[in-house]
């Protein structure tokens, strides 16, 4: 680390936690739905380094991710656990886990039907996060709300350790990923020295920036950018006199453009993009359920905003939120809320 690069989080009992490290363990590493970048990136980093230190790993996600992340060392031996074909290995590798890694989550229903299993396995629970309000459920956090991604906590948890001198250039780049995505291409508030500094060693240590940016931005399908375009020129509504924009995608909608997994990922940063917006919302029919994304600027919380109505939490200004309630039904309750933040959203920043 540079000389000035101070973590500002601390695990309980690091030593007995690299105590525990020293034995070999049987690791299962999970990770939210529908991983993104710094989910996966997070995983298959931790990943390589326990396996460096002997350690028998598998990851395992509870369902399917995006196209654009398949390039990450590692990638192809991930279990799907909602995958009918990997179900009952990924269930026996949980049953017999003695350690279980809970990264970029901190609230055991980000895992679906994964949260019963991991909840009743004996297995040491280790959680890193950088979300707000963890569930008390793990034998060792690091955990920081301030960290800018996962993928930042778990290098400077191998540093802690004493152990980055171990980190090659496939984890090198899959650090890189989650940190590059969380921060929006380092745009983010979160993006402070300490984050550049991370960046600048894992260059030194390999990753190749170019690439990884080119693999995960770059590599649109052309059912995605046609997508991309009808959001931006049919779907996105602007409500100036509550600083909000909102999508609307409908299931046929999606299907229509052959919708993948992650094709949406980034939507609303466009709405949030919109000069007056201070709160924009993309609200997605998935068939089973409403999943909505929010993203906010200065000192709106759409973490509680979400708490509050929407099953969901977050971050600050980056939160995610579910319905059970029809498409149509949720979009109102969402329009019906803001009268009562449009105090809150219209003050100067």
């Amino acid at each position: 680390m540079y000389p000035d690069q101070v973590t500002q989080h601390s695990m309980i009992d690091l030593a007995g936690f690299k105590q525990l490290l020293s034995t070999p363990q049987r690791v299962v590493i999970t990770t939210h739905h529908k991983p993104d970048a710094d989910a996966l990136g997070s995983s298959l980093g931790w990943a390589s380094l326990l396996k460096k230190l002997g350690h028998v790993v598998n990851v395992i996600v509870p369902s399917d991710y995006p196209s654009f992340l398949k390039w990450m060392e590692g990638e192809a031996d991930v279990l799907q656990f909602d995958a009918v074909s990997k179900n009952a290995l990924a269930k026996a590798l949980i049953a017999d886990a003695t350690m279980i890694c809970c990264l970029d989550f901190s609230a055991l229903n980000r895992i679906n039907e994964m949260a019963a299993i991991v909840r009743a396995s004996s297995a040491v629970k280790v959680m890193v996060d950088h979300h707000l309000e963890p569930e008390s459920f793990a034998d060792y956090m690091y955990w920081d709300t301030k960290a800018a991604a996962t993928c930042e906590l778990i290098f400077d948890l191998i540093h802690d350790l004493g152990y980055e001198n171990l980190i090659d250039k496939g984890m090198a780049e899959c650090l890189y990923a989650g940190i590059m995505t969380d921060t929006g291409s380092f745009r983010h508030p979160s993006t402070t020295a300490k984050v550049h500094k991370v960046i600048a060693q894992l260059i030194d240590l390999g990753a190749d920036n170019h690439r990884v940016h080119k693999l995960i931005y770059d590599t649109s399908t052309e059912d995605r950018l046609r997508l991309l375009g009808y959001v931006l020129s049919q779907k996105m509504v602007v409500l100036p006199e509550y600083a909000t924009a909102y999508i609307v995608l409908t299931a046929d909608e999606l299907k229509q453009y052959h919708s993948q997994t992650g094709d949406t990922e980034g939507f609303v940063n466009y709405a949030l993009g919109i000069e007056g917006v201070r709160l924009a919302a993309i609200i997605v029919d998935r068939t089973e359920a409403i999943k909505i994304s929010f993203r906010s600027t200065g000192s709106f919380s759409v973490n509680d905003f979400a708490r509050a109505h929407f099953e969901g939490g977050g971050h600050r200004n980056a939160a995610g939120g579910k319905s059970n309630d029809t498409l149509s039904n949720t979009v109102k309750h969402f329009i019906d809320l803001l009268p009562q933040y449009q105090d809150e959203l219209i003050k100067p920043v």
